[in-house]
């Protein structure tokens, strides 16, 4: 269920595997997607892509078309399609990537918050509200600027910096007349002000592949808002880190987001269990589909050594 274009460049070694068969699960192929499936093909793996939009999954058992499945790999979009996909393949005793319990930790922002506080990782100051006006406590008592965030979500979206006590006001009735619970807890997080770019790893297992940063002159630095990309050495702490956050959530196929601080730090704000790679592969001298192939095939060997 992944693919890659299969590029030579530093440090693409393959390992190689004895063919598998597995399931894509996916709403909608993008380039990452293309890339997975370019590279499990020219290594001989049996695919069956399945989109998640038209495919139904019975709760008393898997369907025929799952036998013999070795492993599935879901690339849904929806973090709410990857949840409960998730936690169905796991029901039928089929290996999935990510397991549900690394996707319900890191796509649920306070999961991930307490996660990282609880291991010691260093993680924006964060307070959690359930009512409008103890949202508006929060802010004045963190201070200007904040940013409140929703609990579930990625893209940058419906982030917003709070400067002002109007602002505040405004933003927290906005958020209280939207329809979904998920908008009445909120969730609020001191302002880290780094230096126009934040870092993002991509790492199996705690173990990095590759890494970027995300520059703009905007306060969002998402690739999906615009911001500009380029390669980024690891230092040792920040390798450190991310071994720790990835820990911290259950290991996986991981986009880790750090922030570099005044003081030289850094700290960890976001773990994303359905990265994106397109941008950092780009960018970088590492073909990062390949070492995430090498990864899965190993999973899966190590899953049919275990049955």
């Amino acid at each position: 269920m992944w693919n890659f274009l299969n590029r030579p460049r530093i440090g693409a070694t393959t390992t190689r595997c004895k063919g598998f068969y597995n399931r894509f699960l996916y709403s909608q192929i993008r380039a990452d997607e293309k890339l997975l499936l370019t590279e499990l093909r020219s290594r001989g793996h049996d695919i069956l892509k399945i989109d998640v939009r038209k495919h139904q999954f019975s709760i008393q058992g898997p369907p025929s078309e799952f036998k013999d499945l070795d492993i599935v790999i879901d690339r849904c979009i929806a973090q709410s399609q990857s949840k409960f996909a998730s936690i169905l393949f796991a029901s039928y005793d089929i290996p999935i990537i990510n397991n549900p319990v690394v996707v319900e930790r890191c796509s649920d922002k306070v999961k991930t918050s307490l996660l990282l506080a609880k291991a010691g990782i260093p993680t924006p100051e964060t307070t959690i509200a359930f009512s409008p006006e103890s949202a508006l406590e929060t802010i004045e008592t963190m201070g200007y600027p904040c940013v409140i965030k929703p609990i579930v979500g990625s893209w940058g979206r419906l982030l917003a910096k709070i400067d002002t006590r109007a602002a505040a006001e405004a933003i927290v009735e906005h958020k209280a007349t939207l329809g979904h619970y998920e908008h009445k807890i909120f969730y609020i997080q001191k302002f880290i002000n780094k230096p126009n770019r934040d870092i993002r790893v991509v790492t199996v297992d705690g173990n990095p592949i590759a890494a970027m940063t995300r520059t703009s002159t905007h306060w969002l630095t998402n690739a999906a808002k615009g911001a500009t990309v380029d390669a980024y050495d690891i230092p040792k702490e920040v390798a450190s880190l991310v071994k720790q956050a990835s820990k911290a959530v259950g290991g996986g196929l991981l986009g880790v987001d750090l922030m570099e601080l005044d003081d030289g730090g850094f700290t960890v704000h976001e773990i994303n269990p359905g990265t994106e790679f397109k941008a950092l592969n780009e960018c970088v001298d590492v073909d990062v589909p390949t070492h995430i192939i090498n990864w899965i095939e190993s999973v899966a060997n190590k899953k049919g050594g275990d049955k």
